[in-house]
């Protein structure tokens, strides 16, 4: 794919697909009327959808707009949401992927003390989508254990089964931040974690998918957390257990993996379970995930 201006997306409050030029955001429906130029995908799952040549045709649009003036806005003026308010189906996770994680969990959910030597892999409903700034409903009445995980997530750029490690990549259209908030209560209660996971809100992710192009090698990517400022989490996406290639071919053994489908790949040490006492979040807490290239996810607990 030739070099474009841009190769960040987001989702406006409306539904419709906008750029990210620094810290510019362009609205490239309006961009389009404007200009009169065609635009066939308008949000971002139809542009994931579509594939490279509409993803070129929305980087040529966002230069014009720039160069122009034109249906752009700060990024601090614009509201905006989850990059897929409403994922086409559940969002895949990966439990335990982080070594140090991995450690700092035994025993505490599910009483297993056994390093995992097999990718742990659960789903979370796809209503627990929500975008920075949104609150992350604290459940109170449910749950006594709630806790954060700041993860980078893939999201899958087209249609593939039995996808060989070798060409896992081809398959992937960028990545963004995912925070896996979990009731550690609800996840140990029931014996596996999708209830405990899967609540309402319990995915914030964004602000930004970033385009596979622009995507830094695993060393230089670092996943980082804060809780009301100190950072809790951090570390280098190179410290994965099963890398992107393995998660994406054992995924796919079977499995048709599809355009738009996202794959949350673990979280690092520090999560509230991890600390001895544990620290868990309550409400007015803000929680801050920050993935290299990404931007900061911002939310508070409510």
């Amino acid at each position: 794919m030739a070099e474009i201006l841009t190769m960040k997306f987001l989702t406006l409050k409306n539904g419709q697909l906008g750029t990210l030029v620094d810290q510019t955001v362009v609205d490239l429906v309006k961009a389009s009327q404007i200009l009169d130029e065609s635009l066939t995908t308008q949000t971002l799952l139809e542009l994931v959808e579509a594939g490279d040549t509409a993803t070129q045709a929305v980087g040529d649009l966002t230069e014009k707009a720039i160069a122009a003036k034109i249906a752009c806005a700060p990024l601090t003026d614009t509201e905006i949401i989850a990059p897929f308010p409403h994922p086409k189906r559940n969002i895949f996770c990966l439990g335990k992927n982080y070594l140090d994680h991995a450690k700092e969990m035994l025993g505490r959910v599910d009483k297993d003390d056994q390093l995992p030597t097999q990718m742990i892999i659960f789903t979370k409903a796809t209503t627990t989508a929500i975008g920075t700034g949104a609150i992350i409903p604290s459940y109170s009445h449910l749950t006594s254990k709630l806790d954060y995980e700041a993860e980078l997530a893939i999201i899958i750029g087209k249609k593939g089964t039995n996808i060989l490690p070798e060409n896992a990549w081809n398959y992937v259209f960028g990545y963004t931040a995912l925070n896996d908030i979990s009731a550690r209560d609800l996840q140990s209660d029931h014996r596996q974690w999708f209830r405990g996971k899967s609540l309402d809100g319990f995915a914030p992710m964004g602000p930004v998918v970033v385009h596979r192009s622009m995507m830094p090698s695993a060393e230089n990517i670092e996943v980082c957390c804060w809780v009301n400022g100190e950072k809790r989490q951090q570390a280098k996406f190179d410290q994965v257990i099963f890398d992107v290639p393995a998660i994406i071919s054992t995924l796919s053994a079977g499995l048709t993996l599809l355009p738009g489908d996202i794959i949350a790949t673990g979280t690092p040490a520090g999560v509230g379970m991890g600390y001895n006492p544990p620290r868990f979040l309550t409400a007015g807490d803000e929680v801050v995930v920050e993935v290299t290239g990404v931007g900061k996810l911002i939310n508070r607990v409510g």
